[in-house]
């Protein structure tokens, strides 16, 4: 079972969404139907199910999704408290507190978010090797990850499709600090057995774009052919959606890995813990600026700006890092009032200073800049 496995405080069973619960409290598998001792396949509530049996358990999850929060849908990875015993069916009848959840900001103009599993100890990037690396991609897949509190972790797929892997993983590490950072291949086996031993006994889900190879890494670390895979086009490298819907799947050495469908549009949501991390080089820059306000444009003593200058820090990093920083900012203002009004008075001010810097270029007046 999972790592942190919740109890309840009356014996009530919990489960984690997408597996089995067993009669009795037990570690079960999560694949597969119940299974009597005679071995003929029977539905959980079927009498002739033993006591100390498994069973896969379809239950209502209606009575938890109170208040219209998108945050409080049950996930795959969360523990639930079931009422076997309900007329209708199974029912869920409280959601347990997550240890860790994998957040994004949803495609719609309502501004939500999105839980893509709960409960999960590594996040795991898939990022394939056969196509050009979008390091800012994967810079914004981090800071979820590192914001969901998970540890993250890089499986650069595919290696077998590159003669020489060397300085892409170079600048993978670059842009991946304090994330660990594996070359891999389920075709020639590299890099599969060092996977499989960072997940050993946790809870993993693997993320990333459709093509990056996940459904494929996921039946080598399983040894069997347990998901469907699909070819990816050869002009751009992207694939089809073969993982239509999350799964909890059992680890051979231990613990269980969640497959997700491809994600094309990953857009941020109180991230800014994981943009830190991430961008952990360019805060320290930040903090020896002469400004305590800094905002890096073209302010004097700029200590982000002189970095990029000399070339210690990249123009791309830099200018991702700022990508990132904006797009959070104005993710946190659609859902707080008070930081909306506090960056639409920037904007003015902003607006104002470009204003007074024009007038002096054209030589009229010189009103004050508010």
């Amino acid at each position: 079972m999972p790592v942190g496995t919740p109890a309840s405080a009356d014996g009530t069973a919990v489960s984690p969404v997408g597996t089995p619960v067993p009669a009795d409290g037990t570690a079960v598998s999560p694949v597969g139907t119940p299974v009597p001792a005679d071995g003929t396949p029977v539905s959980p509530a079927d009498p002739r199910a033993p006591v100390g049996g498994t069973a896969v358990v379809r239950a209502d999850t209606r009575p938890v999704r109170t208040g219209g929060d998108p945050d409080a849908v049950v996930c795959t990875g969360d523990w639930v408290a079931v009422d076997l015993g309900a007329g209708a069916g199974p029912v869920v009848r409280a959601l347990l507190p997550r240890r860790t959840r994998f957040l994004r900001s949803t495609s719609s103009a309502r501004s939500e978010a999105q839980v893509l599993a709960a409960n999960i100890d590594h996040a795991v990037v898939a990022v394939s090797l056969a196509v050009e690396l979008d390091l800012g991609r994967l810079e914004r897949f981090l800071s979820l990850a590192w914001s969901s509190g998970a540890r993250p972790l890089v499986a650069l797929t595919k290696t077998d499709l590159v003669p020489d892997s060397t300085y892409l993983v170079a600048d993978v590490e670059a842009a991946a600090p304090g994330a660990r950072v594996l070359p891999v291949s389920a075709v020639t086996g590299e890099g599969i057995d060092a996977l499989a031993g960072e997940l050993a006994g946790g809870t993993a889900a693997l993320f990333g774009q459709s093509g990056a190879g996940k459904s494929t890494l996921v039946n080598a670390l399983l040894g069997a052919e347990v998901q469907t895979r699909g070819e990816v086009r050869g002009s751009d490298g992207k694939g089809r959606h073969t993982t239509t819907a999350r799964e909890l799947l059992p680890l051979p050495g231990g613990g269980l890995i969640v497959d997700t469908p491809g994600l094309r549009g990953v857009g941020l949501w109180e991230a800014d813990q994981g943009l830190s991390q991430v961008f952990a080089e360019i805060e320290e820059l930040a903090a020896r600026c002469r400004f305590h306000d800094c905002e890096h444009h073209a302010e004097p003593g700029c200590a982000v700006l002189a970095a990029v200058a000399d070339g210690t820090l990249s123009h791309r990093r830099f200018e991702s890092y700022r990508k990132l920083l904006r797009e959070s900012a104005w993710i946190a203002s659609r859902t707080d009032a008070r930081l909306r009004a506090e960056l639409a008075r920037e904007w003015r001010r902003r607006e104002a200073a470009g204003r007074e810097m024009y007038e002096r270029k054209r030589g009229g007046g010189h009103r004050k800049a508010f």
